[in-house]
């Protein structure tokens, strides 16, 4: 799949395609409904089809003081971009140009000069432009003036309400992945490159793999039941993990650490995926490591019965 950098040329055998456009950090059910309709309107007209992504989030150039919030990496959306069809991902570089760029350049020289596009589809409520000056009306008006066609997608819903990163974003706060999992569609899960700890869990006899959280969102401190892949050779794992800031231990340090069931292989320096599946308590401070090492116990215990 191609990586697409707007600031560069776009080969010409990806211009003229349909382009799903919007942020689709956390590609759950209402971004998957906007890009499958423009990689069927492609495919339908024989055209490739283009998922474009904000990078950074333009909530995180604005406001760059916000906590973490991320749901994916751009590597994690590309894949995710692929498995649902698309032809390549288009990176959209939000920075000082892009983001004093006005509706009416962003589609005229932008996205109908630069790439070539032929068709658009957004969601009914995509705002984009200098101070969000441009909505999906303004995007066909136009559009229309540079022979971009647009289409837009209504609210994705459920039972309760509207789909969306924020309900995502909720539920992992509150220690709540199954929900966040039905919205994606799939296991929030968070990528990294395993590497050295001071061996705490070693020493008790579970060792972990140690991953920095980076930019990712916080979901709720605490004991998950998790898998892992191993992306250099697909295996998958499972086991339970910490997320937080390790009360038992001196200094405190923001960390996931899985510990993995039944592995004792080599992950430093390689790169896994943890997925969260359940949560089974928040962290706490034991009195002594025998009582910490007790309850580890029991939390293997219980992450092995639900992960079965």
């Amino acid at each position: 799949m191609r990586w697409l950098d707007h600031r560069e040329t776009v080969p010409d055998s990806l211009r003229g395609a349909i382009v799903a456009l919007g942020n689709f950090d956390g590609f759950h059910k209402g971004h998957q409904a906007v890009a499958g309709e423009a990689i069927k309107w492609a495919r339908d007209e024989g055209r490739p089809s283009i998922v474009a992504t904000f990078d950074p989030h333009p909530v995180r150039f604005f406001k760059p003081e916000a906590e973490p919030f991320r749901l994916t990496t751009l590597e994690q959306r590309q894949e995710l971009y692929l498995e649902a069809g698309a032809t390549a991902m288009l990176v959209l570089h939000f920075d000082g140009v892009l983001a004093s760029t006005t509706a009416e350049d962003f589609v005229g020289d932008l996205l109908a000069k630069h790439l070539g596009v032929a068709g658009v589809v957004t969601g009914e409520d995509f705002t984009f432009g200098k101070g969000r000056g441009g909505n999906a009306q303004v995007l066909t008006k136009v559009g229309a003036q540079h022979d971009i066609r647009t289409r837009t997608i209504g609210p994705v819903g459920d039972s309760t309400e509207v789909i969306s990163s924020s309900r995502i974003r909720t539920a992992l706060r509150d220690g709540d992945p199954q929900e966040a999992a039905r919205l994606l569609t799939r296991p929030f899960a968070i990528r990294g490159i395993v590497e050295h700890g001071d061996k705490r869990g070693r020493e008790i006899g579970y060792p972990t793999a140690n991953l920095s959280v980076e930019s990712y969102l916080r979901p709720k401190f605490g004991i998950y039941a998790v898998t892992g892949r191993v992306l250099a050779t697909g295996q998958e794992l499972k086991g339970a993990a910490n997320i937080g800031i390790r009360p038992q231990f001196e200094p405190p340090k923001e960390l996931l650490e899985p510990y993995f069931f039944d592995f004792s292989g080599d992950l430093y320096g390689q790169e896994i995926e943890v997925s969260f599946h359940h949560f089974l308590r928040p962290e706490a401070k034991f009195d002594s490591l025998d009582d910490l090492m007790e309850q580890m116990q029991r939390d293997c215990d219980k992450a092995r019965e639900l992960l079965t």
